[in-house]
């Protein structure tokens, strides 16, 4: 299908080039779902709100930005779309929105559950204009249960998933996770389930995406140690409960993490540090051993880890084949080659709506060598309107009615 992809700002030749995505997502796990796959290629049409738009145009660490309409939170995750607005309760509006469907492969939307269905624009509604659509529901529950209706935002998941009670140590727990989890997997296993979609032989189903069961799922040994083995998960701070020494380590300036969790790296890193005698010492001579001596370890180790920085031991322990990194700040990471050397960045260049240069970054995969990129930056609020309108066969004048009437 499509609706003028040569308009569009994804980019050409990508998988999903062939493929419209309609994004009625607001804040993050929608647009960021509906981001990955921009880069992937689709054309992805951003439908907002008339006036107000996604609400993350007004979110962000940068005032100016948020009262522009162009919040650090919404230029995050919208680059290469494209945007129009629509009064979805005026007749006029759905009407758009249904001429939108008949051309386009997915939607995706994360309203509360029954919203689109108090506009009328449920998937049942919305597939006799297309019986092909994939529309995918992204929501804090899901679409059925207790909780459905539940407003959620990404601190409620983590808290309900049990995600805080595992954060931090016996004394910090329960503890957020530093970093919006709920929001950001349930975008990634949606994007996964629209992508799977797309490749099934006849195409259109409705996919129900919960925050809760994506966060769960991703929770592997957490959940499984306790359905299977019977053990409830603790707040075990920076140690790795399933082996030793395994965990962060003070340094002279900072903490190592160390994952020794191989015999064979347990005895290098003793070697390395001129520890030897740990290795003959009953105390640690089994990964079990080590596991229920683990503090006694530590201390151990740390007599030596101190006297240099975590850096160095991160470069020394690596080039013996124990895996080991510094812990570092966002900024560090950001500017270190490792990051900066392998195309992560983009930088648009004077932003319509701000006149100046944003920098964002792309997805987290590389394909031939090459990383997928989106050529146009994040819109501005309803910037596409007559371009898509027009594409859709409405005239000038019917155009300029809807904007003078609040339909667009």
């Amino acid at each position: 299908m499509g609706i003028d992809e040569n308009k569009s700002g994804s980019p050409v030749g990508g998988p999903l080039s062939d493929v419209v995505v309609l994004d009625l997502t607001n804040v993050l796990a929608g647009p960021f779902a509906c981001h990955q796959l921009a880069h992937m290629g689709a054309d992805v049409i951003k439908v907002e709100a008339v006036k107000s738009g996604d609400l993350a145009r007004n979110l962000g660490s940068d005032p100016e930005l948020s009262a522009a309409g162009m919040g650090i939170s919404f230029l995050a995750q919208n680059p290469g779309k494209r945007s129009i607005t629509l009064n979805l309760k005026d007749p006029r509006g759905k009407e758009a929105l249904r001429r939108l469907v008949a051309k386009a492969d997915v939607l995706v939307e994360n309203f509360r559950p029954g919203v689109m269905t108090r506009l009328g624009l449920d998937y049942d509604v919305l597939k006799e204009a297309n019986p092909a659509l994939i529309y995918c529901a992204i929501s804090g529950f899901g679409q059925d249960g207790p909780w459905s209706k539940h407003p959620a935002y990404d601190q409620i998941i983590q808290g309900v998933s049990g995600v805080m009670s595992v954060t931090g140590d016996a004394k910090s727990a329960p503890t957020r996770v530093g970093y919006p989890i709920g929001d950001t997997i349930g975008g990634l296993t949606a994007a996964m389930m629209i992508c799977g979609a797309l490749n099934a032989k006849d195409r259109g189903c409705f996919i129900d995406v919960s925050m809760l069961d994506s966060v769960l799922a991703t929770m592997g040994w957490v959940v499984s140690n306790y359905m299977i083995g019977g053990v409830v998960p603790q707040a075990n701070g920076n140690e790795n409960p399933t082996s030793a020494p395994s965990g962060a380590f003070q340094c002279a300036d900072g903490l190592v993490n160390i994952a020794a969790n191989k015999d064979e790296q347990w005895v290098a890193l003793a070697r390395h540090l001129g520890r030897d005698d740990l290795l003959d010492r009953p105390e640690y001579a089994t990964r079990e051993d080590r596991k229920a001596n683990r503090l006694r370890l530590k201390a151990e180790l740390e007599t030596v880890l101190t006297t240099a920085p975590a850096q160095k031991w991160a470069e020394d322990f690596s080039s013996i084949g124990v895996p080991a990194g510094a812990v570092m700040s966002v900024p560090d990471i950001l500017a270190h080659p490792q990051v900066a050397d392998r195309d992560f960045f983009a930088r648009f260049t004077n932003v319509p709506g701000l006149g100046r240069d944003v920098d964002i970054v792309k997805v987290g995969a590389m394909v031939d060598g090459k990383r997928p990129s989106v050529a146009t930056p994040p819109p501005v609020l309803g910037q596409d309107n007559n371009t898509i309108l027009t594409d859709l066969g409405y005239s000038n004048d019917e155009i300029a009615e809807f904007k003078a009437e609040g339909v667009i």
